[in-house]
């Protein structure tokens, strides 16, 4: 079996095989192999009666949906435009935003250094970037007056490897966590001219903590820091590590930080201009071709995702290349911030009810509080992002599951939609 870091696959028969199956928008016919039940064709059909009315309504411009069990398609369609503007229809080749669908590549990049030796989860931060040796921690007070102000404490201990990986550093995004955050992630001016990986990681350590290490989960930057490590341990750009070891070997020809070519800039997914959240999210990735983003920046078609996900689905191995070893996958898949790990939880626990997260993608680990729970199988992982993508994978069932559209307005209700379906479908067929 060959190893990602020494040889490239060559999946042009499986790439063929897709584009025909989307080209002639086949609904059904799943295999038979194994115990899992096939979806039931009605019940799929239901989740283009969905799409097509968000369509027709107006709240969506388009999607591209991908359904695959044993490692075909079973559901593969395409709705609407790609762009309201230009009319471009939605097809197998368009190319979406990923933004925060860049994280579980990011972080199986990582991995795969943790694999070979080149880099260990409780590092210090600090050993590679060392503005990360004196970070502090911010505290809202209140001063005598009643007005709020800002204290900052040394952090306990440095930030690690582990800490980026699994959300737990305290470095957040500047739209979470309390009104100073926000004033003081804008006072730094983060996106202020051109900036690459290296001057990001700078600035950003130059910002206090919003939490002590290892001590809550809080999404932000960390993964665009874990990008700048990956650089320096490799010694190659962000892109070029991904490219080597991930992208090429996957066969995702697609998936890059920036478009350069004008057949692809026309492929390009955009949202509605009423999106403006996105709308303007979009404008400043596009504004920065030379931040590499590990933490958002990619943009990637279905096809190229579902490379990706597939050998998630199958442990780290796809097509006889392994890109990382069992141990380190099972590592990756596992609940990290659970009972007895000391991390916190709170209203900006992104993976939700019933999931904890391993090293770049939420794991489901029981049912949830919810009743009645939410559907999916314990074990299942996923991912999604705030441009609308979302991908599910589902070892019980050996399924993945692919959104692809772009929306900021509408993602968490298609989000909750589309899983529902999706999982209506499959126990329909048991």
């Amino acid at each position: 079996m060959g190893n990602a870091f020494n040889s490239v696959a060559a999946p042009s028969a499986w790439r063929i095989a897709l584009v025909a199956a989307f080209v002639a928008h086949c609904t059904n016919g799943s295999g038979t192999a194994g115990a899992a039940p096939a979806p039931a064709p009605e019940k799929l059909q239901l989740i283009a009666e969905f799409f097509n009315n968000e369509v027709a309504t107006g709240k969506l411009p388009g999607a591209v949906i991908l359904i695959q069990q044993h490692g075909r398609p079973v559901y593969l369609k395409c709705f609407g435009v790609r762009d309201v503007t230009t009319k471009l229809p939605m097809t197998p080749d368009t190319i979406f935003a990923l933004h925060s669908m860049t994280k579980p590549i990011t972080s199986l990049a990582a991995m795969m250094l943790i694999d070979a030796g080149k880099l260990a989860l409780d590092d210090p931060v600090s050993k590679y970037i060392p503005a990360f040796a004196n970070m502090h921690v911010g505290l809202e007070m209140t001063d005598v007056r009643g007005e709020p102000t800002l204290k900052l404490v040394p952090a306990v201990r440095q930030v690690t490897i582990m800490d980026l990986l699994r959300h737990t550093s305290g470095i957040s995004y500047e739209y979470i966590g309390g009104k100073w955050v926000m004033k003081v992630y804008s006072q730094a001016h983060l996106f202020d001219g051109k900036f690459d990986n290296k001057e990001f990681a700078e600035r950003i350590a130059k910002l206090p903590l919003a939490r002590q290490p290892g001590t809550l989960w809080r999404y932000g930057h960390s993964t665009d820091v874990l990008g700048r490590v990956i650089e320096i341990v490799s010694g190659k750009t962000l892109y070029h590590f991904m490219k080597q070891h991930i992208l090429d070997p996957l066969g995702m020809n697609h998936t890059k930080f920036v478009l350069d070519a004008t057949q692809e800039l026309t492929l390009m997914a955009e949202p509605l201009p009423s999106d403006r959240v996105l709308v303007d999210a979009e404008r400043e990735r596009r504004a920065h071709p030379e931040w590499e983003s590990g933490g958002g920046g990619l943009v990637s078609t279905i096809i190229d995702y579902a490379r990706f996900a597939q050998m998630i689905l199958n442990a780290g191995e796809l097509d006889g290349t392994r890109y990382i070893s069992p141990a380190a996958f099972k590592d990756m898949t596992t609940d990290h911030v659970g009972p007895n790990s000391g991390v916190g939880r709170d209203y900006f626990y992104f993976p939700g009810d019933g999931f904890g997260f391993g090293y770049g993608l939420a794991v489901r680990t029981d049912p949830g509080e919810a009743k009645p729970p939410p559907p999916g199988s314990i074990g299942e992982l996923k991912w999604d992002s705030g441009s609308g993508t979302y991908f599910g994978v589902d070892p019980k069932l050996d399924v993945i599951y692919i959104l692809m559209a772009q929306t900021q307005n509408e993602r968490a209700r298609t989000r909750a939609a589309f899983k529902k379906l999706v999982y209506d479908a499959f126990a329909a067929g048991n």
